[in-house]
């Protein structure tokens, strides 16, 4: 599957616990069409004691989230948009915002 987010985008969450939050995505996964922010949809799970190094406890982590409950924040209008694809002369290919038509 071909996402129209990359890393580094700032998104804004549209649905879920953290709605209404924004962060910078940090990892994308494809083929599960998700998005890693890293302090955003954090999870606690309890580890046990394995060793010295690992001493176990409560562990807070963030779970990547769907791509269909986030949506991008534009750099230059800073709104909530959609994104759009525009070609240029010499047949390359870029990101653009729906609403103010900058790219991104």
């Amino acid at each position: 599957m071909v996402l129209k987010l990359k890393k580094g985008d700032e998104i804004l969450i549209t649905a879920g616990k953290d709605k209404g939050k924004r962060g910078k995505i940090e990892k994308v996964f494809p083929k599960r069409a998700s998005v890693l922010v890293p302090g955003l949809n954090v999870y606690k799970k309890h580890m046990k004691k394995r060793d010295e190094q690992n001493p176990g406890g409560i562990i807070s982590f963030s779970r990547p989230l769907v791509v269909g409950n986030v949506s991008l924040i534009c750099p230059k209008c800073g709104k909530q948009t959609r994104i759009g694809y525009s070609l240029e002369k010499n047949k390359k290919k870029f990101r653009i915002c729906r609403k103010c038509k900058a790219k991104i």
